[in-house]
């Protein structure tokens, strides 16, 4: 009985184990992604506006519209894998998904317009510092809308991170572009201060929907469905506001008074969307495998990272603060992820819990059943 009982919690261990380091391999993966598509999306952004870029939808629809990369290999597993539309037993009612994702496509095209306003009046240092807020919005409507819990360990990593984006920017918080008035300077901080609580909102109403729409399920099929059906929905809004305000009519001439010629121009263009698709992907794998406060952080970890692509870039200079924030950075992702460990450490006590009371209960059955025969 002894050696059932210990086969018994091995086989039940392996599993919890094999399935524990999996979770952490595509946390890992997803966190790459992110910060490396959103380090490169911010670059390519600011290289279209330094280059001769004006208009505001054109990069609000390339911030959304990459979403067709995704479609090949979308396509390719629903044909070739029957488990890879097989996720649920009972699936959402199809009018419940078309309102999610409406809903969830419109914020992102709400996000995209303001950061590309502020993205226009404002240099990449000042969008840099207001997005540093969008840790205080997530949290404030993961609060509300998931009922986060915050722990010592999240409330120390939240403050690390924010202290860490303000630092990174800190000696750089008068610069002001050439030529912009005072009015678009403040129209261009209201916009990006807007764009990071509207941020906020979307990631924490995206772990929302995979909590109550979705029931906790976590599959790639699920990722790629809230990645591709409201990006679709952000690219119709973003086209027919590039429509409706005549900006089409400048891409011509856009395109040809571009100082590196129209090629790179192109180019530019795709790259970015491509990016900013990655990073998209990427962050609501991060919401799926986590929480949508996670995701967050890790794109806070970001900025001094594109502080860096920036200095090798556009030959930036490195500054004490900056190399202070990547420390206060890494730390503060140490202290979410022990947070992390501490979580999935009680649940796999729990699961091996009931495992051990499950075989238990069995044999009380068992044993009753048999008793029942025999007086019977």
């Amino acid at each position: 009985m002894t050696e059932s009982k210990g086969s018994n919690s091995n086989i039940t261990a392996c599993p919890a184990a094999e399935n524990h380091i999996t979770k952490w391999l595509r946390v890992i993966l997803y966190a790459i992604l992110a910060i490396s598509g959103q380090a490169s999306a911010q670059l390519l952004s600011r290289f279209y506006y330094q280059k001769g870029g004006t208009s505001n939808w054109v990069e609000s629809l390339t911030q959304v519209v990459g979403f067709p990369v995704l479609l090949p290999y979308y396509f390719y597993r629903c044909l070739t894998t029957a488990s890879f539309d097989s996720d649920a037993l009972v699936k959402p009612k199809l009018l419940m998904l078309v309102l999610v994702y409406v809903y969830i496509g419109l914020l992102m095209a709400a996000n995209s317009f303001l950061y590309s306003i502020g993205y226009e009046y404002l240099s990449i240092s000042i969008v840099s510092l207001v997005s540093a807020s969008q840790l205080a919005f997530n949290a404030l409507f993961s609060y509300f809308l998931n009922s986060q819990k915050f722990t010592p360990f999240i409330i120390n990593s939240l403050l690390l991170l924010t202290i860490s984006s303000v630092l990174t920017i800190s000696d750089n918080t008068t610069e002001k572009l050439h030529g912009i008035s005072n009015g678009n300077y403040a129209l261009g901080l209201i916009c990006t201060f807007s764009a990071t609580a509207v941020y906020g909102l979307m990631l924490a109403s995206q772990q929302l929907v995979f909590r109550k729409v979705f029931d906790d399920r976590q599959s790639l099929k699920l990722v790629m469905d809230l990645t591709i059906y409201p990006s679709f929905v952000a690219s119709i809004v973003s086209l027919i506001g590039l429509l409706g305000s005549g900006d089409y009519q400048l891409l011509i001439p856009e395109m040809d008074s571009y100082e590196l010629g129209r090629v790179s121009y192109v180019m530019n263009l795709v790259c970015t969307a491509v990016c900013w698709q990655v990073s998209i992907f990427a962050g609501l794998g991060l919401v799926s495998e986590l929480s949508a406060l996670f995701a967050n952080c890790i794109f806070a970890v970001g900025l001094p990272v594109s502080m860096i692509a920036a200095i090798i870039v556009f030959n930036d200079k490195m500054s004490s603060a900056k190399g202070i924030s990547m420390v206060l950075a890494v730390w503060g992702m140490i202290s979410y992820a022990y947070q992390q460990h501490l979580d999935d450490c009680n649940d796999e006590t729990k699961e091996s819990e009931v495992s051990e009371h499950v075989p238990y209960i069995f044999s009380l059955n068992k044993a009753e059943a048999s008793s029942d025969l025999e007086i019977s």
